[in-house]
């Protein structure tokens, strides 16, 4: 009997050590969770990846050092989430508009489905979305690799749903002015990206 207890014992703390583990000492049930905090704990830099922005020019993500970016993951074709996520960051351009007009914060729209979305289409969804007209970029990147890189840094998934679109994941990723990935806020609750960014800006 005694021997039967303890073996139990030893199962249940092996099952308890194993689940701490994979939990993060508990704080992640699941993978969305843990990428989330690994970001707050661990920034990654950004790769200094070429754009082409709506307008037509090429930016790249070292020029915009030195401000506070908010960053979503798009394709202009999708009509759930990222018609969505287009509305709020509109809303996100009007909130955080006077940091956007001293040059503290820009908010960036990048589409995984370059192919299909050029400039016209990123200007179109960017039109759509109510966009104001300062402070906000839609772009795609330039290059096979660039989107690549992006995607693992961001922790962004796209699989095609055979319907000639996407299945994907949605935030609003917080990128500081070093360039590091430092929080990931839901895509529906603007307002904390909006308040992680007001609260960290000087005066």
């Amino acid at each position: 009997m005694l021997r039967t207890l303890l073996a139990s014992l030893l199962i249940l703390a092996a099952g308890v050590a194993t689940l701490a583990f994979a939990t993060d000492g508990f704080r992640a049930f699941t993978s969305e969770t843990a990428r989330r905090i690994d970001v707050r704990e661990h920034p990654r830099r950004l790769p200094d990846v070429p754009l082409q922005a709506a307008d037509g020019r090429t930016l790249r993500f070292d020029a915009l050092h030195g401000r506070w970016l908010l960053v979503d993951f798009i394709y202009t074709r999708c009509t759930t989430y990222c018609s969505v996520q287009g509305s709020e960051f509109a809303r996100l351009q009007r909130g955080l508009a006077g940091p956007i007009g001293e040059g503290k914060v820009t908010l960036l729209s990048i589409s995984f489905d370059p192919a299909r979305d050029g400039p016209e289409q990123l200007a179109a969804y960017q039109q759509r979305s109510g966009d104001q007209g300062t402070g906000w970029i839609a772009a795609r990147p330039a290059d096979t690799p660039g989107l690549a890189a992006l995607m693992r840094v961001f922790g962004v998934t796209a699989i095609p749903d055979g319907l000639g679109g996407y299945v994907h994941n949605a935030a609003i990723a917080v990128v500081d002015p070093e360039g590091r990935l430092v929080a990931i806020e839901d895509w529906d609750d603007p307002g904390a990206a909006e308040r992680y960014v007001r609260s960290r800006l000087t005066p």
